[in-house]
């Protein structure tokens, strides 16, 4: 996947539930590679689960897509974070 000119910042946060599905969710990151500034994973082993946040500069259908794609995946959550003021 290629970068495009124009992009808007945005935080998106990941829970992942189920272990397996870590390998889907890590695919789609890698897919999105060249929109991702910065991620940060925590596994939160006594509860069963990983939470991730994906800073990213991407177009917003990149963006809206990604996590689609991600909280299409059985046992993940995301939700995407926009600032206040489009940049």
């Amino acid at each position: 996947m290629e970068q495009n000119e124009t992009g808007r910042i945005a935080l998106i946060g990941i829970i992942v539930s189920d272990v397996g599905a870590v390998e889907s969710v890590n695919a789609v990151l890698h897919d999105y590679g060249a929109f991702i500034l910065g991620r940060m994973g925590l596994p939160i082993r006594e509860r069963g689960i990983n939470a991730i946040s994906i800073v990213i500069d991407a177009p917003l259908d990149k963006i809206n897509s990604l996590s689609g794609k991600l909280g299409a995946i059985r046992g993940v959550t995301a939700k995407t974070l926009f600032p206040s003021k489009a940049n």
